[in-house]
């Protein structure tokens, strides 16, 4: 099963129906290929980056600590791709600041930042149906789904 890790304010926020969107520049071990949305099904992999209520416009957003070796891990969202696309005119990214949670510098940051085989100047964007599990998945936390990577298979 292949899971996305996303923040887990904005997992709760793609879960309520607020956020039909995915943006994403990538993460540091995605390979030399980079980031693509390579899947057009996954189930939400809630991360607990501590700051994530500082680059969200969602007040109050209350930080957990990050997961430890063998902690439960409960995922309870499937994701469906309908479109994914790379953006590479910040013009067209800025259009769809009230389709999602994240500051504008955040996502200005990410559209801007390059490296690792990223070039400046692009972000991806998936829309995306969001659905609840009928049965939630529930598994031990691991440390190979640890580090700053977008997609983990889960072993269940």
């Amino acid at each position: 099963m292949i899971a996305f890790k996303e923040w887990d304010v904005v997992c709760k926020v793609l879960e309520s129906g607020r956020q039909k969107i995915i943006l994403r520049k990538g993460g540091i071990h995605e390979g030399r290929a980079g980031f693509s949305f390579a899947h057009e099904e996954f189930v939400l992999f809630p991360t607990r980056f501590h700051a994530q209520g500082d680059f969200v416009t969602v007040p109050d957003v209350v930080a957990q600590p990050e997961w430890e070796i063998d902690e439960e891990v409960v995922i309870a969202t499937k994701v469906t791709v309908s479109k994914a696309v790379t953006l590479t005119h910040w013009e067209e990214v800025a259009k769809l600041s009230d389709q999602h949670i994240w500051t504008e510098q955040t996502i200005r940051d990410r559209f801007f930042w390059e490296g690792k085989g990223m070039a400046s100047g692009s972000i991806h964007l998936a829309y995306v149906e969001v659905e609840k599990l009928p049965e939630p998945i529930t598994f031990k936390y691991a440390k190979k789904y640890g580090g700053c990577r977008s997609w983990v298979e889960l072993d269940l």
